[in-house]
């Protein structure tokens, strides 16, 4: 076990002088020597209980040289700092600048065909600028209005995703409004939207009046409704946007001969992107980019099981990576497995990057994962002038706030180990 070094502190014996002023500046010395004892003694107890935990493994670098290792090639469940290698994938693969892309088409008998193409962010917001730019281009009236999806397989099914209500369980699907879940508000009066750039639209009320009083984001749970939602809420869009639309809604594939009249490029680049992935541990945006980066340009309806191969070999490419599981992007499968070294390589990788990670108290940049029995957390810390890699994958019961803790005495400048 690595056991943590106090710096001392200075000796000697100090007493007060006569005059007034000299003696509060000792008294002041002494009690800021006594609040950084005090502080480093709390950071030593916090790394000696992480690293006494059976089920725990640390590893920190500092000035590029192991400074804590504890179980640090054991395979882990990381969770969701599995975001940091999705993240990093993503970048090397498109750069920071990319925005990706959604195909709108008119057909003879008026009816607007939307192809998705894995835009992860077309939230609410994102309708209207689609709306506007529609408007601009001549739309003036749609029959209906039909949703294409096939970029992805019909048979998506995310490692680790529950059938909850809870939006971190939404179905991925390549063409989804704001994240393929609704927002809304239950009251005695009936259901409204709890977001004022966010339609009622007929779906989320149905879903709204099944669920209790107070304030729910709920995910869509299947591929069918996420289209429903995602043609209702465009429809409604279209039509505050001034453009007559009528009650018609389908799926499938964009009829022969449409002509494709927008391509929307999101507001949102992938920087901007990932910056909400790792400050909100966004599922979808993870999952959805996990499933684009196993597209081999082949034409073929992108799959979990191609999803999963890209991800093997670009970790084997990348850092020479073995014994690893890598089954989604987000970190919400059980059966991820990393060693805290791999987790390192990776957030090493992100260097930089680093200001895309949610900071903790200025002295820490990290992204945490959680699932029953796991709590993770890795990234950077502030340390002796530097920000130095950390990872740790706790896989048992600890408290919530521990991880924390752990970076905060990592950060602590008074600590060093032996």
């Amino acid at each position: 076990m690595n056991v943590i070094q106090l710096f001392p502190l200075a000796a000697g014996p100090i007493g007060p002088r006569r005059r007034g002023g000299t003696a509060r500046r000792v008294s002041a010395c002494l009690a800021l020597s006594l609040t950084l004892f005090t502080g480093a003694a709390a950071a030593q107890d916090t790394l000696a209980r992480v690293l006494a935990l059976p089920k725990a493994s640390l590893l920190l670098e500092e000035g590029g040289r192991e400074v804590i290792a504890r179980q640090p090639d054991r395979p882990m469940i990381p969770a969701s700092t599995m975001k940091i290698p999705t993240a990093l994938a993503a970048i090397q693969r498109w750069g920071l600048g990319h925005r990706f892309h959604t195909d709108f088409h008119l057909t003879d008998d008026g009816w607007l065909w939307v192809k998705g193409q894995g835009d992860p962010y077309l939230v609410s917001e994102e309708l209207d600028l689609v709306a506007e730019a529609l408007k601009k281009r001549g739309v003036r009236s749609v029959s209906g209005i039909g949703s294409d999806d096939s970029r992805f397989g019909p048979d998506v099914e995310i490692a680790g995703r529950s059938s909850s209500n809870n939006p971190y369980d939404a179905p991925v699907t390549a063409l989804a409004a704001n994240f393929n879940t609704v927002n809304v508000v239950r009251s005695r009066d009936g259901v409204r939207s709890a977001e004022p750039q966010t339609p009622l639209t007929p779906l989320a009320r149905h879903l709204g009046e099944a669920l209790a009083p107070g304030t729910h984001r709920v995910n869509l749970r299947e591929r069918d409704l996420a289209l429903r939602y995602f043609g209702e809420l465009l429809g409604a869009k279209l039509a505050a946007a001034g453009v007559e639309v009528g009650g018609g809604l389908r799926s499938g594939p964009v009829p022969a001969g449409a002509d494709l009249v927008y391509r929307h490029h999101n507001s949102r680049d992938l920087r901007a992107m990932l910056r909400s992935m790792l400050e909100y541990s966004n599922n979808f945006i993870a999952n959805d980019l996990f499933l684009l980066l196993g597209d081999s340009d082949k034409g073929q309806p992108l799959s979990i099981a191609r999803a999963q191969g890209a991800a093997r070999n670009w970790a084997e490419k990348t850092f020479g990576w073995r014994d690893f599981r890598i089954e989604d992007g987000a970190g919400l499968s059980p059966g991820n497995r990393l060693s805290a070294r791999q987790l390192l390589e990776a957030v090493k990788a992100f260097a930089p990057y680093r200001e895309l990670l949610p900071s903790q108290n200025g002295r820490v940049r990290a992204k945490t994962g959680t699932l029953s029995g796991v709590s993770c957390y890795a990234g950077f810390v502030q340390r002796n002038g530097g920000w130095e890699p950390f990872s740790l994958l706790i896989n048992q019961s600890v408290p919530y706030a521990l991880r924390l803790e752990v970076a905060d005495a990592l950060a602590d400048g008074s600590t060093s180990t032996q």
